[in-house]
């Protein structure tokens, strides 16, 4: 029977593990039924303080196993290895915060296996509940992280959505350290297919994506995959330069055909603070995509892992007793 692989990274969601434990048991009946495939569920405890992992291992049915990585590294690379650890003819991948319900989970799979020359079904966010000024915001991002790319990163399409085997495999290649993963799924290629839908309310506990962490993210993804911030710095800093020279020009005369003594004080000042500014930004920029190059350089690994805690069938011996000790 072929499978499928669920991969669902999670960091501090004891609260969600009953929940989420029951709709994936809901979820096999149906893809069983519906598909003919058997589930797999592989979790990437992300560095959970609050007893995660146990709380998945004692609710979860089936064929299961949890990759306790060695600290928190970030959503993006727990993802990173759930696609390393999974093994299923087709890979979905879904959040443990019961936004991802199991009715879009069937509709994505359905859309995958009726179009054989389709890789990637993915689900675009459409619920309209995000203000006017963040909507805008991720809009501009769209705009300037695509401008000029020979791959398109779609608007709202975040990790929720499901793909053959060989697109998973061809994933786990992409080895980068400062990961942004819709950039990712662009920039891999493939023939990919958007399905809208609206996310259901949270489960418990609240979400990790702090402005910041969105902000971060945000510069990340410039870093890695767009050389658009430099080529702005570029033209602001040509602008400057040719005000500069006009002004010059103008002050040269005024002083000879007009005898007009200019002040040179304010202006100065201002020139100063102006281009210094402007300097500092750009030597922060450029700082910025150095240290992504730094990052790359030093090869080392993209994540550790702690252990692995499977279910009882696919458990090695011993492993659930080191699970215990670590």
């Amino acid at each position: 029977m072929r499978r499928l692989s669920v991969i669902t990274p999670f960091f501090n969601e004891a609260g969600n593990a009953a929940h989420f434990a029951g709709l994936l048991a809901g979820l096999r009946c149906e893809v069983e039924r519906r598909f003919g495939l058997g589930l797999e569920t592989v979790l990437v405890d992300d560095g959970s303080t609050d007893g995660g992992a146990e709380a998945f291992a004692l609710a979860l049915e089936g064929t299961w196993k949890i990759v306790r990585l060695s600290r928190n590294f970030g959503k993006e690379i727990a993802v990173f290895a759930g696609l390393e650890h999974a093994d299923g003819d087709f890979v979905m991948i879904m959040d443990a915060d019961l936004q991802h319900s199991a009715e879009t989970a069937l509709l994505l799979i359905g859309e995958l296996l009726a179009q054989p020359d389709i890789d990637v079904v993915h689900a675009v966010r459409r619920d309209g509940r995000t203000g006017w000024r963040r909507t805008q915001a991720a809009g501009l991002f769209y705009r300037l992280i695509n401008l000029g790319q020979r791959f398109d990163v779609t608007p709202n399409a975040g990790d929720f959505r499901v793909m053959r085997g060989q697109v998973a495999r061809a994933l786990a290649q992409l080895r980068d350290r400062k990961r942004f993963n819709k950039g990712l799924y662009a920039w891999a290629g493939f023939q990919q297919r958007a399905v809208p839908y609206a996310p259901v309310a949270r489960g418990a506990g609240d979400s990790k994506w702090s402005r910041l962490g969105l902000l971060t993210l945000s510069l990340e993804a410039f870093t890695s995959f767009s050389v658009v911030p430099l080529r702005i710095m570029s033209a602001i800093g040509l602008v400057l330069a040719l005000c500069g020279v006009f002004y010059g020009v103008k002050i040269l005369l005024e002083v000879w055909l007009a005898g007009i003594s200019v002040p040179g004080f304010a202006s100065l000042i201002v020139a100063v603070v102006v281009l210094g500014g402007f300097n500092l930004a750009l030597l922060g920029l450029v700082g910025e995509y150095v240290w992504v190059a730094v990052s790359e350089a030093k090869d080392r690994p993209v994540y550790l892992v702690r252990d692995v805690v499977a279910s009882p069938p696919a458990a090695r011996p011993g492993l659930r007793r080191r699970s215990k000790d670590g």
